[in-house]
């Protein structure tokens, strides 16, 4: 039997050491569970990065990706298209907010997803700078870089990023950085550092990823909407994490009444297979010539299945309900620890729907991140068979992301180990204090 310690040291003389991952190497996976090569099982809070929402290998979506395999698997679009693809745009089209004719383009991931929002947005606008905000993850391409904001480990190094690129405060009430602040840190970069009539967009996810699971409050994107309104600038959703049933509502931008000009997907659209969009305007879609857009496998015929199938699922299934209650069933349980004695470092638990995380903290008076307790428990919690990640900008931030479909035999068992799992890390690191 091949072990997990021989398939590291394969990896690690194969593969660049850029590449960061577990030591989990899986065999097998059905909805929120994972086999390793050893035959260990884990539940699986991870559920790709909110890429199989629909659990992994839906029964639907492997169904129509088998059909599919049968006619054909890439043809280009550009060269010879088909009616799926189509068919795809048409319900994100309808399914995006807003009242106004929508039209959609097919890429690869969510960094080109991202890459041609800004393209688009350029080209309709006739305008170069773009806003993105503090704590902000779109990419790992040289524009998504830049629009990046979070240094480790996605920047460091890898300069220079391109220009006009502008970052202003995202709000985060929890350590003080409140709506009015960032609307002030907003304004002021508008006065003193560019031209609102040379800003082409602002782009913003309406729950931040990899920054930590922030929630954008409704009144600062409301706002946000308002100064992009009165200055002509475009306002860009980046949903690639959040969208896909995954807040409660298809997109998470819905929760804050505020419509955007495009939207980015990826992640949760193709559930397991890698496609990503844009869905915008159709006078802004339209506004790049003929040839402009597009690429040699955006919307492959093989994910644009798997994603007409998640989509259906995400219907039938009712999995925006169901992450609501995936929500509260979460939030319950952490709520309760976090008011045991010596549960101190659990500072705040945040989130939306079935997009929860916890920031741990050295105590709740300083609010100073513990990046150290953090990384303890997604180890001890490995050790136990869950599967976590962490994020935030000071790596103190464990993310829960359980697919949408996972049965809450499972859901329990899986907060069962993760209370075990704070706990023990916690006692650990007051040990060694």
């Amino acid at each position: 039997m091949t072990t997990n310690a021989e398939l590291k040291q394969r990896h690690q003389a194969a593969v660049a050491q850029g590449v960061a991952s577990k030591g989990i190497y899986a065999t097998r996976a059905e909805n929120a569970e994972i086999w390793d090569v050893e035959g260990r099982r884990f539940i699986d809070f991870a559920a790709g990065i909110a890429v199989v929402n629909t659990g992994h290998r839906h029964p639907k979506v492997m169904a129509a990706v088998a059909e599919q395999a049968q006619s054909f698997t890439h043809t280009c679009f550009h060269v010879s298209p088909y009616e799926s693809y189509v068919r795809l745009a048409e319900q994100l089209n309808t399914l995006t907010p807003g009242d106004f004719p929508k039209k959609t383009v097919f890429l690869n991931s969510g960094a080109e997803a991202v890459e041609n929002a800004i393209k688009i947005a350029r080209y309709a606008t006739g305008r170069s700078a773009v806003i993105a905000f503090t704590g902000a993850f779109h990419g790992r391409t040289m524009m998504t870089m830049a629009l990046t904001g979070k240094v480790m480990p996605y920047k460091k190094g890898f300069g220079p990023f391109p220009a006009e690129i502008y970052h202003v405060t995202f709000p985060h009430a929890f350590h003080g950085l409140t709506v009015e602040r960032a609307l002030d840190d907003l304004n002021r970069l508008l006065v003193t550092d560019v031209d609102p009539g040379r800003v082409a967009a602002f782009i913003v996810e309406p729950v931040q990823g990899e920054g930590g699971f922030n929630v954008a409050p409704p009144a600062f994107l409301q706002a946000v909407r308002k100064i992009a309104d009165d200055h002509g600038i475009l306002l860009i959703a980046d949903e690639i994490q959040s969208g896909m049933a995954r807040t409660g509502k298809m997109f998470g931008i819905e929760h804050m009444g505020v419509v955007p000009d495009l939207v980015t997907t990826a992640k949760g659209l193709g559930g397991g297979f890698p496609i990503s969009a844009v869905t915008g305007r159709a006078e802004l879609m339209d506004a790049a010539h003929a040839g402009g857009l597009g690429g040699t496998y955006g919307g492959n015929p093989m994910s644009v299945a798997a994603a007409n199938a998640v989509l259906g699922v995400i219907r039938d299934e009712e999995l925006c309900a169901r992450a609501v209650e995936i929500g509260e069933r979460i939030t319950a349980r952490l709520t309760a620890l976090a008011k045991r004695q010596g549960m101190e470092p659990m500072g705040e638990i945040r989130g939306l729907g079935a997009m929860q995380a916890v920031e741990f903290v050295a105590d709740r008076d300083s609010r100073s991140p513990d990046a150290g307790l953090t990384a303890t428990i997604v180890t001890e919690a490995e050790a136990r068979g869950l599967i976590l990640l962490s994020c935030g900008t000071r790596a103190n931030v464990v993310r829960l992301l359980p697919a949408l479909t996972i049965p809450f035999e499972v859901l329990e068992e899986g907060l069962d180990i993760l209370e075990a799992s704070i706990e023990a890390a916690i006692q650990k690191t007051a040990a060694a204090a």
